[in-house]
């Protein structure tokens, strides 16, 4: 701890500093600013509560005491701040650990504020101390501030006072100060003054069998709000509080201790059991005072114990229920005046009990009759003694004398544990006549007895099991007359036995805890761990240990304890894990437990999961199930989406429980259909989803015969539908349309089939008609019920569909800003993170060296720079010191690519990660400042001092999940232009196989022209089915005519036509032998074919030269007509020829000919038409044709497979014969278990309500993942149809492919003419990432 904290807690009005400053005067001084002091007070704030008067200027000398006194001149009672009486303060006789200086104030005293001061006139002061409190100077209460700092800062020389507000004012009667260090050349010396006002107090002493019963008047009362606050202290961990019961159905609440927490649990009627509805606080049972309030608003609950709160939504039948009496301590059976103590009763005491702000305890003492006294209630607080000891590290121990023994010649040893830690030795002593040692020890959490001699171990025991969960528990360890036993929390708790042969007594000292140096005892030794832990009720032979004489050093020796307090906090209460981790604790650290949570880090803060689609598509991840987690470390949860990344846009698809075409069918006796849609995500989620996207859009489709929808703009609707967030919003426009137009698109567009109309449902005819579209409006979506009206007319049919959300664009992953000047900067409001705190980003640069981010407090701050070509630094100080945690990269940064930085500070650590490399780690103290305090403005790009500012580009800047606009403000800020192109140079490796990366505004795209694959990187093969009559032919333009053609599409679909030289890539399956793969013919002879020979084997047959035969090359290759997939790349640089098939070693060949391929003509693949383009040798073969698979074809730049599938109407190819589109060519499809290991959304098929499906989709993910599957579907006789309405089909079916094209049949005679769910025409396999 150091100045930052003190220099927070002086922040007081000029009038308070001014009058306390006299208040530390001598003499009669010290009453005139009393005096002075409340007159300032009275000029304060209206309702501001001052408590800042001085405590112990004015105190007797009996209310001081110490552990000792150099002198009588340096006694306690001269500790008095501003004093010069006696030595001019304490100092003790020795400087050591074990010092303490205590104040009794008297009475119970509030105090906020603690001030000390060296000794007057010498070099004695202390540099640091612990504050302890205490209600009867006993089991003092170590005051820590943020829950966490134990130690305050010091003097730095002996007169300057350093005063230290408490951040909660603590509530007690004796106040000690323990030394922990002081100056190095001298001696601690101390003066002190404590700040507070005096406490209004009414206590109630209960016993277990006694309590209170209030009865509120009607006045006090309020269904509204009802508040409920107390104090309570009690040694045992379980008994009830409160209860609160009222309204006829026997409702209640109720408040019970249970393992030191506080439950809270609602009642119902009589017969029924109560339900638990929260578990708040820990460590309850320690016989300190705790503070509970209770909040009822309604339904709505606030439960507050200590700082551990809670804001609780209660069942509700509560949300008119009133309290109309409140039973304090016992609690009467129902039906019965007697109290109910078969539940366990609370045992202890209460402080200003208040209900509405009525003093409940006051009202007893008064003897009021809304308040009924049962059994032995005092109003005061006796509290016994029990003296408890801490073994807060690993040089603590206590050392005992052996008692007497036992008239049975054995031991007794008998104590409370209380602790965290799964191992640790309790105990441990010599046996006599080198008779051994003894171990009593912890370990897995259970008790544990070794005998050990020689090296071996001649007896073990094991008792109890989960000693280690915060409670106390009783050990006992018994030998007497020839048997030895241990056991723990006596019967119900378990025990062990033994016979050992030989006497188990203590030879001369027992050693609790632990043992001192090796050196200086040579007689105790421990192979275990040292115990961390408070114990309590020390026995010997059944006889008490005085605790008190230890503390005095007047019994045994002991290091390094904390000698009349439990010292036990818990790290877990209230949990600093986040988004459900699970937390674990040991005496000196938490853990939290992140699996299954979708978060990592310490503190379970950081999401694992992307915020959007098109942030894994950046990750070079294809199509999908992904989570994403749209808000990062914020509170939203992740949801499971679909990632379609076929097209130019990332698509983000969220399903709901119906996206069927699904026919509507009339109701007996319901004038409307309602139709409601459930979503895969939640509403938060959704709207989140939506509010970051660039776009979203939802089909809404409407068919009808004499079925209107929307009637006339002057008349009221038929149907409408509800749509945005929460359960919407009525919306009466239909897709297509714009939001309150009243109309559908064709009226948008002015092509409805009734001119009088703006839908053509409306025009009311027997012929099917359709009105469908794109909701695109964002603050309609999504859809989330339907309400048709025109449906119950004996003639009307009609059928719906909504299909799925769909979004694109991620406005916050592309928001960037350049900064072209060291100088220049954005600022922001202060970034408030004071316990978890996540930065990231993406910058690229081509300096070498600046600052991203920073800001500062009146100490602590946070920076992220770029130290180096190839080092980032994350530095912060949250009031321990400065820390850096550093990233090396291996790799320079300022290469104008892009990188990310993520930072996270959290209470246990700060880490730094960059790019893929590992990420860097900082612990943070174990008792060290909890909170990170800013207040200066947030700097990005640069510094509040306008030094070493960055240059280049910061894009998706987020912290604690929430995105910083950068463009908005970059917009108008001098030196920062918004935007930042320039995406190729850090994602083009993304685009394979050819693809060449473009720049758009907000990102890149693969530009598949020059591949033979297509999809968002260009890696989906491009595969099709052929048969034995399928034929696709390329045909090569001659020159002259390609000049003539200024719109020709990429040279993926037009290639030069002379070469001297190719490279020839193609895959294929096939269980065919002979077949040919590939032929290409020249106007003059020439010609070019790969094929299978009859072996099973590649050959490469070349003719270049027209007037000789052709030259045939053979790979060594066997067995390709396998039906497996197999790669073939061919490539000729003049006579050269090298030939590579699938993983084996390259083959190089040389022709005898030197030529060239003059004035190519066609490329064929599959069956060859007309002999006369064909080599001789080759036209039998040739009419064979080929049945298999052929995928990503490429003849140098030509793609002709990829032309004639996708590309059929603008590229010079001809189709004969079946062509199927088909991904029999990727490497999923050769894998049969790959569909497998994909899991999808589960199947919600069916229709809302009881509407039928009048077209059975293929489910979107089965459908991906098997392919698009080939049926034929023809068309039944005439007479047949007129009695069958509808064929039911897969609307993603493809049908075969005739001449003139590649035909996908979705023809039926009731299919929607609207778009579809995009993913039907997907031909990536779907894939599910769990990340």
């Amino acid at each position: 701890m150091d100045s930052r904290s003190h220099s927070r807690s002086r922040r007081r009005s000029h009038c308070r500093s001014h009058s306390r400053s006299r208040c530390r005067s001598q003499g009669a001084a010290g009453i005139v600013a009393q005096v002075a002091l409340l007159l300032c007070s009275a000029r304060g704030t209206s309702g501001e509560e001052v408590c800042d008067s001085p405590l112990v200027s004015n105190l007797p000398p009996a209310s001081f005491r110490s552990s000792s006194q150099l002198s009588a001149s340096h006694a306690p009672s001269f500790a008095k701040l501003n004093r010069r009486d006696g030595a001019g303060g304490w100092s003790p006789l020795t400087s050591d650990g074990y010092q303490w200086l205590e104040v009794d104030l008297g009475q119970r005293t509030k105090i906020a504020a603690v001030a000390t001061q060296g000794r007057y006139g010498s070099s004695d002061w202390l540099t640091s101390y612990l504050l302890m409190f205490s209600d009867t100077g006993h089991n003092w209460k170590q005051h820590r501030q943020e829950d966490s700092i134990g130690s305050f800062p010091g003097n730095s020389n002996a007169d300057s006072v350093v005063q230290y507000k408490l951040q909660q004012p603590a509530v007690a009667r004796f106040l000690r100060l323990l030394p922990l260090h002081w100056n190095p050349s001298g001696r601690m010396g101390l003066r002190l003054e404590a700040y507070g006002c005096p406490h209004t107090s009414h206590v109630l002493g209960l016993d277990g069998s006694s309590g209170l019963l209030y009865r509120p008047s009607p006045g006090t009362r309020g269904s509204v709000r009802e508040v409920v606050t107390l104090q309570f202290k009690t040694l045992r961990n379980s008994g009830t509080l409160l209860r609160a019961e009222g309204g006829g159905g026997g409702l209640g609440l109720g408040l019970e201790l249970e393992r030191g927490r506080l439950l809270l649990l609602t009642r119902g009627p009589p017969s029924s059991e109560p339900r638990r509805v929260a578990s708040l606080g820990s460590l309850l049972d320690d016989q300190q005072w705790h503070r509970l309030a209770v909040e009822r608003r309604g339904s709505q609950l606030n439960v507050t114990v200590d700082e551990h709160a809670e804001r609780l939504r209660l069942p509700a039948e509560f949300a008119g229920w009133e309290a109309e009496q409140l039973s304090v301590g016992t609690v009467p059976s129902r039906g019965s005046q007697s109290p109910d103590v078969s539940k366990g009763n609370f045992h202890g005491c209460l402080e200003n009990l208040k209900f509405n702000s009525v003093n409940v305890v006051e009202l007893a003492k008064n003897g009021d009759l809304r308040v009924a006294v049962r059994g032995n209630v005092t109003f005061s607080c006796a509290e016994s003694v029990s003296v408890a000891v801490t073994f807060p590290g690993p040089r603590s121990f206590l050392r005992l004398p052996g008692a007497t023994p036992s008239s049975s010649g054995g031991v007794s040893v008998g104590f409370q544990i209380r602790t965290w830690n799964k191992a640790g030795l309790l105990l441990t002593f010599d046996l006599p006549q080198q008779g051994g040692v003894v171990w009593l020890y912890l370990s897995e959490a259970r008790l544990r007895l070794q005998i050990h001699k020689a090296g071996r171990a001649l007896l073990e025991l094991s008792a109890g099991s989960a000693l280690n969960d915060g409670q106390w528990h009783s050990v006992a360890l018994t030998s007497s007359r020839g048997r030895l036993s241990i056991g723990v929390d006596g019967e119900g708790g378990g025990s062990a036995q033994a016979a050992p042969p030989y006497a188990v007594a203590v030879e001369s000292h027992l050693f609790f805890g632990g043992c001192p140096a090796e050196d200086n005892e040579p007689r105790c030794r421990n192979p275990f761990n040292v115990f961390l832990g408070c114990m309590r009720l020390l026995s010997l032979n059944h006889l008490m240990v005085d605790l008190m004489m230890v503390q005095k050093k007047q019994l045994g020796i002991f290091s390094h304890l904390q000698i009349d307090m439990c010292g036990i906090i818990d790290r877990c209460s209230p949990s600093r894990c986040e988004h459900g981790g699970r937390c674990t604790q040991s005496w000196t650290a938490f853990r939290c437990n992140c699996s299954a949570s979708g978060y990592s880090g310490a503190t379970c803060h950081s999401s694992v999961y992307e915020q959007s689609c098109e942030a894994y598509k950046h990750n070079g991840n294809t199509s999908g199930h992904f989570y994403i987690d749209v808000d990062g470390s914020g509170p939203i949860r992740p949801q499971l989406v679909y990632c379609n990344m076929t097209e130019e846009n990332t698509w983000m698809e969220i399903q709901h429980n119906n996206t069927e075409v699904t026919r509507v069918r009339p109701s007996p006796g319901a004038r409307q259909r309602s139709l409601h849609f459930d979503y895969s995500t939640g509403d938060e989620q959704l709207s989140a989803a939506i509010g970051q996207s660039e776009h979203c859009e939802q089909e809404l489709s409407y068919r009808c015969r004499k079925s209107r929808l929307l009637n006339t703009p002057e008349g009221s609707p038929f149907s409408w539908w509800l749509g945005g967030p929460g359960p919407g919003r009525v919306q009466t426009y239909w897709g297509g349309a714009q939001p309150g137009s009243r109309q559908c698109a064709c009226g948008l567009r002015g092509d409805c089939v009734d001119p009088q109309h703006y839908c053509n449902c409306d025009a009311d005819r027997t012929e099917w008609a359709e009105d469908s579209g794109l909701i695109t409006h964002k603050e309609s979506l999504p859809v989330r019920s339907l309400v048709l009206g025109d449906v119950q007319r004996p003639e009307s049919e009609a059928a719906y569909r909504v299909g799925p959300l769909r979004c694109h664009g991620d406005r916050n992953f592309w928001n960037a800003a350049f900064f072209d000047k060291e100088t220049s900067y954005l600022h922001f409001p202060t970034f408030h993170g004071e316990l978890s705190a996540d930065i990231s980003f993406l910058f690229k640069t081509t300096a070498s060296s600046g600052v991203f981010l920073e800001n500062l407090g009146i100490k602590d701050f946070i920076r992220i720079e770029l130290s180096s070509s190839t080092r980032v630094v994350f530095s912060l100080d949250v009031g321990d010191g400065p820390l850096e945690v550093r990233v090396e990269s291996s790799v320079p940064l300022n290469d104008d690519r892009w990188h990310r930085v993520r930072a996270e500070r959290n209470v246990r650590e700060a880490s730094l990660r960059l790019d893929a490399l590992p990420a860097a780690r900082r612990g943070a103290p174990a008792d060290g400042h909890l909170h990170l305090q800013l207040n200066s403005q947030l700097f990005i790009g640069g510094t509040a001092s306008r030094q070493k500012g960055f240059r280049g580009c910061i894009r998706a800047l987020q912290l604690n999940g929430v995105t910083l606009d950068l463009e908005e403000r970059a917009r108008i800020t001098p030196g920062v232009r918004a935007g930042c192109p320039g995406h190729c140079g850090s994602y083009g490796s993304l685009c394979r196989n050819r693809g060449r990366c473009a720049e758009r505004a907000n990102g890149f795209l693969c530009d598949c022209g020059l591949s033979a694959h297509t999809g968002a990187f260009c890696h989906t093969e491009v595969s099709a089915s052929f048969k034995s009559g399928t034929t696709v032919s390329y045909t090569f333009k001659e020159p002259h005519e390609s000049g003539r053609n200024s719109s020709a599409r990429p040279s993926s679909v037009h290639s030069d036509t002379t070469l001297r030289g190719e490279d020839v890539s193609l895959s294929f399956r096939t269980n065919q032998s002979p077949a040919l793969l590939l032929y290409v013919s020249s106007r003059h002879g020439e010609s070019l074919a790969l094929l299978i020979n009859k072996h099973d084997k590649l050959e490469v047959r070349y003719k270049l030269d027209g007037r000789r035969g052709a030259e045939v090359l053979r790979s060594a290759a066997r067995s390709l007509a396998d039906g497996r997939l197999h790669a073939v790349s061919v490539r000729r640089r003049a006579d050269g020829v090298s030939l590579q098939i699938d993983q084996h070693a390259r083959e190089d060949f040389n022709l005898t000919s030197d030529g060239e391929l003059n004035g190519i003509k066609s490329l064929v693949l599959g069956r060859v038409h007309g002999s006369e383009d064909v080599d001789p040798e080759l036209s039998r073969l040739a009419s064979l044709g080929f049945t298999g698979c052929l995928s990503v074809v490429r003849f140098n730049s030509v793609s002709p497979l990829k032309a004639a599938l996708l590309h059929p109407h603008s590229s010079p190819v001809v189709i004969t014969g079946p062509l199927v589109q088909s991904t029999c060519g990727s490497s999923a499809s050769a894998n049969p278990r790959a569909a497998e290991d994909t899991h999808h959304l589960s199947d919600q098929s069916g229709s809302v309500g009881s509407g039928q499906p009048l077209v059975k989709s293929i489910r979107t993910g089965s459908a991906l993942i098997g392919g698009v599957i080939a049926v034929a579907i023809f068309l039944i006789a005439s007479g047949l149809a007129l009695t069958a309405r509808f064929l039911y089909r897969r609307r993603e079916t493809h049908g075969n492919q005739e001449a003139g094209g590649v035909k996908r049949e979705d023809s039926g005679d009731f299919t929607f003419t609207s778009q579809r769910d995009s993913r039907s025409v997907s031909t990536e396999n779907p894939k599910e990432y769990f990340i």
